[in-house]
């Protein structure tokens, strides 16, 4: 009897230890996600809030969802939505080469990158297209 008493107070010892490494990973992992969320969610989410308005902004502009996705992943590649993106002689959301991107609001510059692909391209999903095959719009 004692050889089956010892061998049920190893097994449950064991069974101990594996649910108390199985505890401290999980609270590790909690611990980690509160870092992750402290650090990185929390400073960007002013950034995405905004960002989140200028493509609302678009979405209510275009009035349809096709071209929305299309500007939305052309202006994301461009200028991940920053109204104070900088390259070159390009400026704003939609990296147009008027200085007057530079002056204006996200509304603005969404506006009048809309217009410019209309009139350059015919719509926003064509402007897409060029910008696939040639690497600019």
């Amino acid at each position: 009897m004692n050889n089956v008493g010892s061998s049920v107070a190893v097994a449950h010892k064991a069974t101990r230890r594996a649910r108390q490494g199985k505890l401290a990973r999980c609270w590790l992992v909690g611990i980690a996600l509160v870092i992750i969320n402290l650090c990185f969610v929390k400073t960007n989410s002013v950034a995405n809030d905004k960002t989140n308005h200028y493509r609302q902004w678009a979405f209510i502009q275009l009035n349809n969802l096709e071209e929305f996705d299309c500007l939305d992943y052309l202006y994301f590649r461009e200028s991940r939505w920053n109204p104070n993106a900088r390259n070159g002689s390009h400026y704003g959301i939609p990296q147009g080469k008027s200085k007057w991107l530079a002056t204006v609001d996200g509304y603005k510059q969404v506006e009048w990158g809309i217009k410019y692909n209309n009139n350059r391209y015919g719509s926003m999903c064509k402007a897409l297209e060029h910008y696939k095959l040639k690497g600019w719009h």
